[in-house]
């Protein structure tokens, strides 16, 4: 399979980039600054004051910006990528090309794709986690000892406090110490 280029990919996300409040008139007036202000090469003064004339609509100067874009050059393109990641990144990561490149056979990992696989837990899964935890130190230190069961278990519990925070481990540490006849 051949590698989708950057041009490629702008000719495939130009008709969902430009749908109607896709983009914001600041989200892309600061692509536009960016490639000016950093890439002059990409956009000069002359094509920014054009693609951010407030006098044509939104549409317009965004078709006409990817088209100028598209005939620049990989480089121009690839740019623009990394200018709509960086000012709109939820946009950036429903466009069409990214979902072609990874359902393909591709090998290489994209940053945001990256960094979401790491939040898509989320906050119910690590409460989940934190609870079966704490149900099994408690049920460790509530159930009666049975000397003939696990007699080690107890001074292995023991250090597990160190590990827990330190208002969870105050609790678990009085329940030692009343255990152990302490005072």
């Amino acid at each position: 399979m051949t590698e989708q280029t950057y041009c490629d990919r702008l000719v495939q996300d130009t008709p969902f980039l430009t749908g109607l409040g896709r983009l914001s008139e600041q989200q892309v007036d600061r692509i536009i600054l960016q490639l000016n202000r950093y890439y002059p090469q990409i956009l000069s003064n002359k094509d920014a004051e054009k693609f951010r004339n407030p006098k044509v609509s939104l549409r317009v100067r965004l078709c006409d910006l990817l088209g100028h874009l598209q005939r620049s050059g990989e480089r121009d393109c690839q740019e623009f990528y990394r200018a709509l990641y960086i000012h709109a990144q939820p946009l950036h990561s429903c466009l069409p090309s990214r979902h072609t490149l990874q359902n393909s056979a591709c090998t290489e990992l994209d940053s945001g794709t990256a960094s979401r696989e790491l939040s898509d837990r989320g906050p119910v899964a690590f409460l989940t986690c934190l609870g079966l935890a704490a149900g099994l130190a408690l049920l460790f230190y509530c159930c009666p000892p049975d000397p003939k069961v696990l007699p080690g278990s107890r001074r292995v519990l023991g250090f597990s406090p160190v590990i827990i925070d330190r208002h969870v481990s105050r609790f678990l540490l009085a329940f030692l110490t009343d255990d152990l006849g302490g005072p």
